[in-house]
């Protein structure tokens, strides 16, 4: 009897994190704009996470180190994004430790490494679910943070980013989010710094996948002349057999 508490035990503890992801309450998803192959907005996603996610959210299988992969120089590193380790190999960890975290909101945020990946494996919504979900945040007093979400309903996150975006209502009878107040920023703009952010996100979640499609294509290149080659070789060596 005990044996099968603790299987169903774990199996909760493996699938709850996939079942927490999944919670979009059936809301259309926007199409996130793909940034891999723009250096700059992989970049200014590594600032504004830097500036207002890494307080609360680590990345703690990225090296800062690995930044330059996106085309920042160590130096740049140091000066701008390095405000939570003193050494360049470190992890992007939070400065916060994990018991304060869970005193103050409850509970620890996530780590977000594979935070896209992990969507992805989900149900392939990865980063329009991330882009998605950054948009749809909405004023509520009802709730503990005064905040929640048309994506993520009663979520435990406030909405970091309202100075960017502005104050968002809901109206509940048509289920549309207006601007009740504007932010920094204009509708567009944030929009783009949420693709950036989304996008550096997906990078995180596996930084040499850059690599790893340039190397597939190479090789299929190869494999195509490797193929040409031979079949020139099996015609000219059978030319003879055929002869005889």
């Amino acid at each position: 009897m005990r044996a099968d508490i603790v299987k169903k035990l774990v199996w909760c503890v493996l699938f709850l994190p996939l079942v927490v992801l999944a919670a979009g309450g059936g809301v259309v998803l926007d199409k996130a704009p793909d940034v891999q192959g723009d250096k700059a907005a992989l970049q200014n996603g590594a600032r504004v996470f830097v500036n207002y996610c890494l307080n609360c959210h680590g990345l703690s299988f990225v090296r800062y180190n690995r930044l330059t992969e996106i085309g920042l120089t160590e130096q740049q590193i140091k000066d701008n994004l390095m405000f939570t380790a003193e050494k360049i190999g470190e992890p992007m960890r939070v400065a916060a430790r994990a018991a304060e975290q869970k005193q103050w909101f409850g509970v620890t945020p996530p780590d977000l490494s594979l935070v896209a990946r992990a969507r992805a494996s989900a149900d392939g919504s990865g980063a329009d679910w991330l882009y998605t979900y950054l948009r749809n945040f909405h004023v509520d007093e009802k709730r503990p943070t005064g905040w929640n979400n048309v994506l993520f309903e009663n979520v435990g996150m406030p909405h970091v980013l309202w100075e960017l975006q502005g104050l968002q209502r809901l109206d509940r009878d048509v289920h549309k989010l207006s601007l009740a107040s504007p932010g920094q920023l204009s509708p567009a703009e944030y929009d783009k710094q949420i693709a950036d952010l989304v996008g550096f996100l997906v990078w995180a979640g596996e930084p040499a996948a850059g690599f790893r499609k340039q190397l597939g294509v190479g090789v299929l290149i190869f494999l195509l002349i490797l193929l040409g080659v031979s079949y020139a070789l099996k015609k000219e060596y059978w030319k003879d057999v055929t002869k005889n």
